[in-house]
C-alpha cells in the first residue's frame, strides 16, 4: 500500500461531569463521548524521508506545532518508518470543542499503522494516542464510549440512537483553562440541565431516543455561560428555533441542539446561520 486516505470524525459529550480536581492540576471528569457525522479528511502517502505536511481549509502549521504531524512523529520515532506525505483537509471548525484536533491526530495513527504495516492493535494506538492528548484515545476508537479519568480511561458502550444535530460556533473561542478555574472559584455549582449520566447509560442500553435526549448535559456549561454569554444566547436560540435540546460541547463555545429530524434540522440551521455563520447539520454515527 502506497497511499491512503482517512477519515477524522468529530465529537461531542452526551454527558460531561466533572468529579475533582487531580494533584496534577487537570480534573477527573466522567463523560459519555459520541462520535459525529462531521469529519477533515488526511490523505497519507509513502515517501523516502520526513514529515511533509499540508493543510487546506484552515491557517493551521504545518509543522511540530500540529497534531498531526506530532502523532506521525510520535509513531516515526518509536516504530521507525521512513517518511509519508500527509494531506489534512479541514472541515471542523477549529477551537470548536468538537475534538477536531485529536481526531487528525488519531487517524494519522490510524493511517500510518496501515500505510507501513506497523501491526498495532487499537488498544495500541489508543495508548501511543494518550501521549498526545486525553482526546486522542476516544478519537482512535470512535462509537459511544464512557471516559473518565481526564478522558483517556474508555469503556465501550452501545452506539447511541441517531440524534440529529445542529451544531452552532461562535466566532470567538474559550479558554479552557479558564472555565476550569471559575469551575473551581464557583462558590454554587447548582446546573439548570445538569447531566444525567445514569439515565444516559440506561437509554443506551435500551436504545431509548427519548430518555437519551432528556439526560443530556454538561457541567462545565454553566461557567462557560457565566463567562461568554453569548453561549447561553445561542443555546437559548436553538431551543426557540425547534430544537429539543441545547448542549455545550466540551468547555465551548460550540453548542449542539438536537432536533427531531432532519428537516428540522436543516431548518433550525437556516434561521441560526443568518447569525452564526459556523453553523452545521450533522447527525450521530
Amino acid at each position: 500500500m502506497d497511499a491512503l486516505k482517512v477519515r477524522a470524525y468529530g465529537k461531542i459529550n452526551l454527558t460531561l461531569k466533572v468529579l475533582d480536581r487531580r494533584p496534577d492540576g487537570f480534573h477527573n471528569l466522567s463523560t459519555i463521548f459520541q462520535v459525529i457525522a462531521l469529519q477533515d479528511t488526511l490523505t497519507f502517502s509513502r515517501c523516502p524521508e520526513g514529515i511533509n505536511l499540508e493543510v487546506k481549509g484552515a491557517p493551521l502549521p504545518a509543522g511540530p506545532d500540529n497534531l498531526v504531524y506530532r502523532a506521525a512523529a510520535l509513531l516515526q520515532q518509536r516504530y521507525g518508518f521512513p517518511g509519508v506525505r500527509i494531506t489534512l483537509t479541514k472541515r471542523i471548525p477549529l477551537a470548536a470543542g468538537l475534538a477536531g484536533g485529536s481526531s487528525d491526530a488519531a487517524a494519522t495513527l490510524l493511517g500510518l499503522n496501515y500505510l507501513y504495516n506497523l501491526g498495532l492493535t487499537p488498544g495500541q494506538l489508543a495508548r501511543e494516542g494518550a501521549r498526545l492528548g486525553s482526546d486522542v484515545p476516544f478519537c482512535v476508537l470512535g462509537g459511544t464510549a464512557l471516559g473518565r479519568g481526564r478522558g483517556e480511561e474508555l469503556y465501550l458502550l452501545p452506539p447511541a440512537p441517531r440524534l440529529w444535530l445542529v451544531l452552532v460556533k461562535p466566532p470567538f473561542g474559550v479558554s479552557t483553562a479558564a472555565v476550569y478555574q471559575g469551575w473551581d472559584a464557583a462558590p454554587s455549582r447548582q446546573n439548570p440541565e445538569p447531566p444525567d449520566e445514569e439515565k444516559a447509560l440506561a437509554a443506551l442500553r435500551a436504545g431509548d431516543r427519548e430518555q437519551l435526549v432528556r439526560a443530556l448535559g454538561n457541567d462545565l456549561e454553566i461557567v462557560t455561560c457565566r463567562l461568554y454569554p453569548e453561549v447561553m444566547a445561542i443555546k437559548l436560540s436553538l431551543v426557540a428555533a425547534g430544537a429539543e435540546r441545547a448542549v455545550l460541547c466540551g468547555s465551548g463555545p460550540t453548542v449542539f441542539g438536537v432536533a427531531p429530524d432532519r428537516e428540522t434540522a436543516i431548518n433550525i440551521a437556516s434561521r441560526l446561520r443568518q447569525t452564526y455563520p459556523e453553523t452545521i447539520v450533522t447527525c450521530t454515527l
